[in-house]
């Protein structure tokens, strides 16, 4: 072999070399995930007053430079206490979207279109005071529709008013969890919680992998996730530990407006019911992967059944 050749077969074995580290790269790039909670509901303190409640979960998105989008009920925040508490979200810089004002659900028989489009305005006169209001729409218990009147009807609303959907991709049962942890607390203040933090960081960690798996399944590319919270005595006391767990499997966290920049959260899937994990409603849409979904998505009495097998 002479030096020409030599120096060919050398190129070509660098550039082979190249490209293997580039599909490393590629496979090995971390999940992108954002915090996005629920209902700001800081009426039912236990165990944590609802100031405590707020400053445990602010500090700890603090402490890892993590902005996230808390989705308020309307009526929570009618009161000065209310007011003060959402107060220290928006001074932080989080997101604050709307999650209607009442918090109904809008796939029953008795909520007709216009009631619902009615209740997501009143939140909006609520919220529009706040700085860091932005037009970012959650539907409570993410029904979005069980006619093609209702679903098709409130997206044109949505468009109309100049909204996008602040849609989940990892849906999770947090608020399944908490009564639990709650009950066995107002029984015993000074109970250990150690097995309701496992419990629950094992839970969501199952979920994570899930939709995860499903979206790349579903959409042949990850996706910047919206990880479904609760403002609740859970995230109070776990929110810290929560983010932690993802770090330490190698999830990568980005703010909530970030994540909403990804193309998934424009879909509008041809279902009926509408709603759920917008991976989940993408793949019900797709007739072959519709068929291994679980179906109620995540209802909840699963993870109390696995809870009470646990003695928890």
């Amino acid at each position: 072999m002479n030096r020409r050749q030599f120096n060919k077969v050398l190129g070509l074995s660098a550039l082979a070399l190249g490209a293997s580290r580039l599909g490393l790269a590629q496979k090995t790039v971390a999940p992108q995930i954002s915090i996005t909670m629920d209902d700001f509901f800081w009426q039912n303190a236990i165990h944590q007053t609802a100031i405590q409640r707020n400053q445990a979960i602010l500090g700890a998105l603090k402490s890892h430079s993590i902005k996230a989008a808390m989705f308020v009920i309307g009526r929570n925040v009618e009161t000065d206490e209310g007011k003060q508490l959402l107060a220290e979200w928006n001074n932080a810089g989080h997101l604050i979207g709307n999650h209607t004002y009442s918090h109904q659900n809008f796939n029953s028989p008795s909520m007709t279109l216009q009631a619902y489009q009615e209740d997501m305005l009143r939140a909006e006169a609520i919220l529009k005071s706040f700085s860091r209001f932005q037009k970012y729409f959650r539907f409570p218990m993410l029904k979005e529709g069980d006619t093609v009147e209702k679903r098709d009807g409130f997206r044109t609303f949505l468009k109309k008013h100049e909204y996008r959907v602040g849609h989940v991709t990892i849906d999770s049962s947090d608020w399944a969890i908490t009564p639990r942890l709650q009950d066995r607390l107002k029984a015993d203040p000074s109970a250990d919680v150690k097995p309701y933090r496992d419990f629950y960081l094992a839970h969501m960690w199952d979920r994570a992998q899930y939709y995860d798996s499903l979206a790349r399944r579903v959409l042949g590319r990850p996706v910047k996730h919206a990880l479904l919270v609760h403002f609740n005595l859970l995230n109070g006391l776990f929110m810290n530990d929560l983010i932690e767990m993802f770090k330490s499997k190698g999830w990568e966290f980005v703010d909530a407006e970030d994540a909403f920049t990804d193309p998934v959260f424009a879909a509008k899937p041809n279902v009926l019911p509408a709603g759920e994990s917008i991976i989940w409603a993408l793949a019900k849409a797709n007739g072959t992967i519709a068929k291994s979904l679980k179906y109620p998505a995540e209802e909840g009495d699963d993870v109390v059944e696995q809870m009470k097998k646990l003695g928890l």
